[in-house]
């Protein structure tokens, strides 16, 4: 018997020996090696010169890193929200049985689907100044044209409209499955109370949801915090840093300027960041998702 249980006990370590390899390998060695990058003026490979907090302090003096925060937060706070309404919206409307309805949420969800090169060509091609179908529209219908990818004060929303764009399927998806677990029984008794069909969504329907909301919030906003593909593809970084985001920058200073000590504790920063603003949602998330027992 114990000749058997050693047997197992071995097999199965053998099975996960590789996957915690890979982990290691590929996990906790380059955030260990990122954490010692952040204390040196380093090249990647090794050879580095230990400098202390100086990176960290750089962060502060540095105003690059400022407009990089602004703009994280201002995309942030615009992403995230934007996503979960329309999302919420499409999902209420999903959320019935009609002919097609399949056909009707799959094209929602498709947008999950496209690649984000594919989705960064599209709205290049709609908000063109010069040929673009947005300011066609405008042009039929009187309105001044706009330059949208080429202005510092536009280029970052069109940045939100495509991202919502291509993140709403997500938000569809997650809020029609919480939709589909509201107990039919609770909206008749609503009805029955006297309700109507938008006081029984704000005081029953809504509550049931908060839990697939507080996730929704906290997914779509660490997803917000790292934003890079869309920034890369459409604008790098521009016009005038208008789009620079942390993770914009902080690629462009180990795979640019070849500064990834810098770019490191910029890592670190953007971590420590992300980890606050998801422990106060979970705080108050707390307080403010209702589960049903």
């Amino acid at each position: 018997m114990r000749r058997l249980l050693d047997s197992e006990q071995f097999n199965g370590w053998a099975f996960v020996t590789p996957g915690v390899a890979v982990i290691l390998l590929f996990g906790a060695v380059p955030i260990v090696w990122s954490a010692v990058l952040s204390f040196q003026k380093s090249a990647l490979a090794g050879g580095g010169t230990s400098t202390g907090l100086a990176n960290y302090r750089q962060l502060v003096r540095d105003p690059v890193v400022g407009e990089a925060i602004q703009h994280t937060l201002v995309y942030t706070a615009l992403f995230v929200p934007g996503t979960m309404l329309a999302g919420l919206l499409l999902a209420v409307a999903m959320n019935r049985k009609i002919r097609g309805i399949t056909i009707y949420r799959t094209v929602a969800y498709a947008t999950m689907a496209i690649s984000t090169i594919s989705e960064a060509i599209v709205f290049i091609w709609l908000f063109d100044p010069s040929y673009g179908i947005v300011n066609y529209a405008f042009s039929k219908v009187g309105l001044p044209q706009q330059q949208f990818l080429n202005s510092p004060s536009e280029a970052l929303y069109v940045i939100v409209a495509m991202t919502i764009w291509g993140w709403t399927g997500f938000a569809v998806v997650v809020y029609l499955a919480a939709l589909q677990g509201v107990p039919q029984t609770l909206l008749e008794a609503a009805a029955i109370d006297g309700a109507g069909p938008w006081r029984a969504f704000r005081k029953v329907t809504l509550p049931l949801l908060s839990p697939a909301s507080l996730f929704l919030a906290v997914w779509l906003t660490i997803n917000a915090l790292q934003l890079f593909d869309e920034v890369y593809l459409s604008t790098q970084g521009g016009p005038l840093n208008a789009t620079t985001v942390l993770v914009y920058y902080l690629y462009d200073q180990a795979f640019q300027q070849f500064n990834f000590g810098y770019a490191s504790a910029i890592a670190y920063f953007l971590f420590l960041i992300i980890l606050v603003v998801t422990a106060i949602q979970f705080w108050v998330g707390r307080r403010v998702t209702f589960y049903r027992s």
